[in-house]
């Protein structure tokens, strides 16, 4: 398989730019009320800031620009994501599995965000961002 090797750069954007995609509509989606997803109301709270990290890191993760920060700042968002909002989310209690792993309290996409935005951010833009990193 060593013949991969070769594309992985072009894997690495796509990586980037499917990442970046996906955080700034997880953003859109509640600053704007598209896309299926209720508005988040304007405001100095933690709601309110984790739409606009969502958004703005995900356009800059995006277009490789300011790559590493906005890739450090969304990763730990979404650790605070999971520990606030699905160690002992609402949802899980109802069903009696509140629990710290996330197959069980339905946090696996604020972990996968987490850990990829944490690749993202030891990498850099890599050779097709505007931060060519």
């Amino acid at each position: 398989m060593k013949f991969l090797s070769k594309f992985e750069a072009h894997a690495y954007l796509l990586l980037r730019l499917v990442f970046g995609f996906l955080f700034a509509c997880h953003g859109a989606q509640k600053m704007f009320g598209i896309l299926g997803g209720h508005k988040v109301p304007l405001g100095a709270n933690l709601d309110f800031l984790g739409t606009l990290i969502e958004l703005i890191a995900g356009v800059l993760i995006f277009f490789g620009l300011f790559t590493r920060p906005a890739a450090f700042i969304a990763s730990g968002e979404m650790a605070v994501a999971y520990f606030m909002a699905h160690d002992h989310s609402r949802m899980a209690v109802q069903m009696g599995h509140a629990s710290f792993f996330p197959i069980v309290n339905y946090g696996e996409l604020a972990v996968i965000y987490c850990f990829v935005a944490l690749y993202i951010a030891t990498h850099g833009a890599g050779r097709f961002g505007f931060d060519r990193s």
